[in-house]
């Protein structure tokens, strides 16, 4: 109990400030909001013990918020009140508030024609010290789209469209990430296969996918959705844009690029305007790509990772990662990582299985404008049977 307790002191006096805040104040402005939306939960605690004795249930609330994600399975083990705070919308609305999420790696992987979802832990307790990373499987969508969009809106993934017995559908299916459960989330407006989609300040942008073959698809070949509301809105869009498969799609600033088979478009949610992508954008871009620090990253015709910088309309290697790295021709992905490069890959494996690899690359800016990287770790995470591909690699903020 003395170890808890000292414990307890060490994570209260070790709380981050909030912006232009003293840390006297910081105590009474987090106790406010936490307590604001957590009255009612801990209602529900009443009947039990407190989290930790001798300690107000919301101040414990905030030193068991800031303990690393991959402890809680055993913390949750203390007793059934911290079972039931770990699994509570009030503990991830904490970390939210006292900036202790941690960034997590979730997988898409094509089997046949199964799609199964995994999760990256990094440096679990009680794990080999020699594979301190670990995929953790994770429950399967009821259904089995073909061709969807991805998006990921604060701890929800979002699996937009895709065919279903060839038929392209409007459903939504959402995986809350907190508690690894699947829900049939609001529908589109139009069904979609292989559209573009991304997210713009709190709301998620659809495109293309569909054939403008009548007014309904014409008039929603673009979608808004906004949580708040729980409603997909139509965007209106000029005809010459509307091209139907999209190949790839991504979010720069408030600018959403979305790839098609010929030339690609690019949507300015701040001023509403459409238009083109650029030419060196357009012939440059291959595979799945990510964004970090406002640079579009992906592999070109040699395999080699490059860096398209928007502001210059100009593509740049990545340097000082060619020696870690293999060529990557096909079944790459990227995403970003906590403001890292995360590289997802099909490697070589034995006889009738493949390697997935990954590898982490913390990426910046020389003083000369080009672009540098250092690869901080690659593995391989898990072993697939020959054919299985990577659909689609996402991070999710927990």
């Amino acid at each position: 109990m003395l170890c808890l307790h000292v414990c307890t002191f060490v994570w209260i006096n070790n709380l981050p400030l909030l912006p232009q805040q003293n840390p006297f104040q910081i105590e009474i402005d987090l106790h406010r909001r936490i307590h604001s939306f957590s009255f009612i939960k801990m209602a529900d605690l009443s009947s039990q013990s407190q989290l930790i004795p001798n300690l107000p249930d919301d101040i414990a609330l905030q030193c068991l918020a800031r303990v690393p994600r991959s402890h809680h399975p055993v913390l949750s083990l203390v007793s059934k009140s911290w079972r039931y705070i770990l699994s509570s919308t009030a503990l991830y609305t904490t970390r939210s508030i006292l900036r202790t999420t941690e960034t997590f790696l979730y997988l898409n992987i094509r089997v046949n024609s199964t799609f199964h979802w995994y999760t990256l832990f990094h440096n679990l307790i009680f794990t080999n010290p020699e594979k301190p990373r670990k995929l953790f499987p994770l429950s399967s969508i009821p259904t089995k789209p073909i061709g969807p969009a991805f998006a990921v809106l604060g701890s929800r993934i979002y699996v937009i469209g895709g065919s279903i017995g060839e038929i392209p559908s409007n459903n939504v299916w959402v995986f809350d990430c907190r508690f690894n459960c699947w829900e049939m989330g609001p529908r589109m407006r139009i069904g979609r296969e292989f559209s573009a989609a991304g997210v713009v300040n709190g709301k998620i942008y659809v495109m293309g996918g569909c054939v403008v073959d009548n007014w309904a698809r014409s008039m929603n070949w673009a979608e808004v959705f906004d949580p708040m509301t729980g409603l997909w809105t139509a965007l209106p869009s000029p005809i010459e844009v509307r091209d139907k498969w999209m190949h790839a799609s991504a979010v720069v600033g408030e600018k959403m690029y979305a790839m098609a088979d010929r030339g690609g478009v690019v949507y300015d949610v701040g001023v509403c305007e459409w238009g083109s992508v650029s030419k060196r954008l357009d012939l440059g871009w291959r595979g799945r790509a990510a964004v970090v620090g406002e640079v579009l990253y992906c592999y070109d015709y040699l395999g080699k990772i490059r860096g398209y910088d928007v502001k210059e309309d100009v593509w740049k290697e990545l340097k000082g990662v060619d020696k870690g790295l293999p060529k990557f021709l096909c079944g790459a992905t990227m995403v970003n990582l906590d403001d890292r490069l995360c590289v997802v890959w099909e490697g070589k494996g034995r006889g009738k299985e493949v390697d997935i690899m990954c590898a982490e690359i913390e990426v910046w800016k020389d003083e000369d404008g080009g672009l540098s990287g250092n690869i901080l770790w690659s593995d391989m995470i898990l072993v697939v049977p020959n054919g299985a591909s990577i659909v689609q690699c996402l991070a999710v903020d927990l």
